[in-house]
């Protein structure tokens, strides 16, 4: 049967009913671990009650209003950000490339409003994914992403993760900002160290830049604290989240200081559908639990859990799996002579939903409520994955 929906996804043959916490369940009743929470997304796992009535109740009564006027919830939770993050200033949308979108607008916008406009140009690390918009795909360059849809737009300029002089021999009097993933996901979940996450920060600060952190996947509690950039002790200027911000309901948000949101004035920027009153009040929830005492903690916790069991696990299968990396709730298990699509397929056939990432590697981004046994039946699946993938070349192994 031929699909009326444009060909972009290559989608496994199974369609997913409800969910309950970690679990999926398909149309058949089958049950599945998820290990992939939408890419990053069902930050709560599915259902979570405190999401579900607040969406509910949302919905008998306000569904949107445009941004013309006040949105309560809006306010609400913009200040909450405010009080609990490095930022001052926010800005919702409806997704995690409109974050970049605002992200980049709003750097520009700064260096425009100073009387410099000449400083419009973004530096960017390759491996990098900021979404699928014109401006994202420019600024990432990555040929997956570019191939057929040129021209791209100008002014970003790519250097290789990791090379503090390489970044430095970038900058030249038209840069205007620095933008990086603390840890990127896509690319292949390579988290960047603290020390050259510290080294962007002083770039920025001796050149006169503008810090940019897209924090759409690793965001929102991912690695244990509410952004991954706290790891590192630094203060990025501009934040993109999206993802686990709405715990599965859809929208962005960009996140400043005062001082580099100051040239986001009435009329310079805009949305329909962002910041609507469903959305809020999803966010609000999500954020209930995020500051709940405790919770970071056992995302600190569980995250160490599962890296130990998949240290373990790259151990005794060293000849197929080459280093495990990641941060807190976003891991990537690097493959040596096994095709990471094929390896999904594998464990979704075995009840275990992982995703695949470039450079080889499976990512593991289970839902933030995870508990210890649901790691250890992980392992059990992934076990079993790859002994189904794995028995010829483990037999010649010896």
């Amino acid at each position: 049967m031929t699909s009326a929906l444009m060909s972009v996804y290559r989608q496994a043959e199974v369609a997913f009913d409800h969910g309950k916490g970690a679990y999926i369940f398909d149309v058949n009743g089958r049950q599945y671990l998820d290990f992939n929470a939408g890419i990053a997304v069902s930050s709560l796992g599915h259902a979570h009650p405190h999401l579900v009535k607040t969406l509910q109740d949302q919905a008998a009564k306000l569904w949107h209003t445009s941004n013309l006027y006040r949105i309560p919830h809006q306010d609400r939770l913009a200040e909450r950000l405010v009080e609990n993050t490095f930022a001052e200033k926010c800005f919702f949308v409806n997704s995690g490339v409109e974050a970049i979108e605002c992200a980049i607008k709003t750097a520009r916008k700064y260096f425009y409003d100073k009387g410099q406009p000449e400083k419009n140009r973004i530096i960017t690390l390759e491996g990098a994914f900021h979404g699928r918009s014109m401006a994202a795909i420019s600024a990432a360059g990555q040929e997956k992403l570019v191939t057929g849809f040129g021209p791209l737009l100008p002014g970003f300029d790519r250097v290789i993760p990791g090379d503090l002089e390489a970044m430095k021999m970038a900058i030249t009097p038209e840069t205007a900002a620095i933008m990086v993933e603390p840890v990127q996901g896509e690319g292949g979940v390579n988290p960047l160290s603290d020390a050259y996450m510290q080294g962007v920060r002083a770039l920025c600060d001796e050149h006169g830049l503008l810090m940019i952190c897209d924090e759409i996947q690793c965001g929102m509690g991912r690695t244990g604290k509410m952004f991954a950039f706290e790891w590192s002790g630094i203060t990025p200027d501009i934040v993109a989240a999206a993802k686990g911000i709405g715990g599965g309901f859809p929208f962005g948000a960009c996140l400043a200081t005062a001082e580099a949101a100051s040239g986001m004035t009435p009329g310079s920027h805009g949305t329909t559908y962002g910041g609507n009153p469903l959305a809020m009040a999803v966010g609000n929830a999500v954020l209930d639990e995020l500051l709940k005492p405790g919770f970071l903690d056992h995302v600190i916790d569980i995250a160490a859990y599962l890296k130990a069991a998949l240290d373990d696990f790259a151990s005794r299968h060293h000849n197929v799996v080459e280093a495990v990396r990641g941060r807190g709730l976003m891991l990537g298990v690097k493959l040596r002579g096994l095709d990471p699509r094929e390896t999904v397929a594998a464990a979704l056939a075995n009840g275990l939903l992982v995703a695949p990432a470039g450079d080889n590697v499976i990512r593991l981004l289970p839902p933030l409520i995870i508990e210890r046994p649901q790691v250890d039946e992980a392992m059990v699946l992934l076990e079993k994955t790859l002994a189904s993938l794995t028995q010829d070349v483990e037999n010649d192994a010896g």
